[in-house]
C-alpha cells in the first residue's frame, strides 16, 4: 500500500487551485492541512480494493482523493477549540494555530465541497460511469454525515465530563472512526465493479480494522510519548473522555484488537483475488506504535 501514497500525493494537488486567488488565505489553510506528512490509509485503501474488484487504481483516483479530502476536514474541525482544542496534528501546527479559527473553520468546509466535485467530475465520470460514481458519492455524504461521523462526533461531545457505557462508546467510535474507513473500502469496491457481497464484506472488513485502529489510539494515547505520536497525549484523560481505555483497561482492550483483527481477516474471504496485504495491513495497524 505504500506504493500509492506518492500517486495519491500528486493527484491532490491537482485538485488545488494554480495561481493568485482573491481567497489565496483559504487555498493556503486547506493546502496546508492536505500536505500534513500522513499514513493516507483512507485512500490507500479506496484502490486497493478497486483493484481487487478489477478496476483500476488510475479511475479509483478521485474517490481516493475525496475521501482523503473528507478525513482532512474533519481533522480540522477535531482539533479547534470548540471541539477537542489540540494544537499539533501530525507533528505540526494544527490548522487554526496557523490561519485562526475562523479560516480553519471554513477550510474544512471547502475541502468538503471539493470531495464531491472531485467525485462527480467529468474525469471521474468518465473513468467508472455515472451511476458507480453518484453511488460512491452517496456512500461518502451517508458515512460522514448526520448519521455517520458528524453524528459520532456529536455523541462524543454529548459524553464529555458524564460516566457512559461501554456500548455508547462503541456506537461513538463506529461512527466517528469506523465509518469513514468503511466508506473508503466500500467506494472502493463500488468503482471497482464489485458485487454487492464484495461491497458488504469490505463494509464488514473496514468496521472492524476501524474500531481496532481507535482502540489501539485510546491505548497510545496513555502509553505512548507526544514525540512517538506526533499529536498531544493524555488528552482523553485530560477532558474526562469515556474511551475503552477508561472503561475497559489495557489487557481487555488488547484482546477486542485482536477479536477485532480476525474478524477482518475473516472478511476477506469474499474476494477471489489475492488480499495476503489487506490481511497484513489489519495485523499492522493492530502492532502500530504511531
Amino acid at each position: 500500500m505504500k506504493d500509492y501514497i506518492k500517486e495519491i500525493e500528486a493527484a491532490i494537488q491537482r485538485y488545488l487551485p494554480q495561481g493568485d486567488f482573491a481567497e489565496q488565505q483559504l487555498i493556503d489553510a486547506v493546502r496546508y492541512s492536505l500536505n500534513l506528512p500522513g499514513k493516507r490509509v483512507r485512500p490507500s485503501l479506496t484502490l486497493q480494493f478497486a483493484e481487487l474488484c478489477g478496476g483500476s487504481a488510475e479511475a479509483a483516483m478521485p474517490f481516493a482523493c475525496a475521501v482523503e479530502m473528507v478525513h482532512t476536514y474533519s481533522l480540522i474541525h477535531d482539533d479547534l477549540p470548540c471541539m477537542d482544542n489540540d494544537d499539533y496534528r501530525r507533528g505540526q501546527p494544527s490548522n487554526h494555530k496557523v490561519y485562526g479559527e475562523d479560516i480553519a473553520l471554513l477550510a474544512g468546509d471547502a475541502l468538503q465541497s471539493m470531495a464531491y466535485a472531485a467525485m462527480l467530475s467529468d474525469e471521474a465520470v468518465k473513468a467508472v460511469g455515472g451511476e458507480r460514481a453518484a453511488r460512491a458519492a452517496k456512500i461518502l455524504a451517508e458515512k460522514s454525515g448526520l448519521l455517520g461521523m458528524v453524528g459520532g462526533q456529536v455523541i462524543d461531545l454529548a459524553m464529555e465530563h458524564k460516566e457512559v457505557g461501554i456500548d455508547l462508546v462503541r456506537l461513538m467510535e463506529e461512527k466517528k472512526t469506523a465509518n469513514l474507513i468503511e466508506a473508503a473500502c466500500m467506494m472502493g469496491c463500488v468503482v471497482g465493479g464489485g458485487t454487492d457481497k464484495q461491497i458488504e464484506a469490505a463494509e464488514q472488513y473496514a468496521h472492524a480494522i476501524g474500531l481496532a485502529f481507535q482502540i489501539v489510539d485510546d491505548i497510545l494515547d496513555v502509553t505512548s510519548t507526544a514525540e512517538e505520536l506526533g499529536k498531544p497525549i493524555g488528552s482523553d484523560e485530560e477532558n474526562e473522555k469515556n474511551t475503552f481505555m477508561s472503561l475497559l483497561g489495557i489487557d481487555r482492550c488488547r484482546a477486542m484488537v485482536k477479536l477485532l483483527t480476525a474478524e477482518a481477516i475473516e472478511a476477506l474471504e469474499a474476494f477471489d483475488g489475492d488480499t495476503a496485504d489487506l490481511a497484513a495491513f489489519a495485523e499492522k495497524l493492530a502492532n502500530r506504535r504511531k
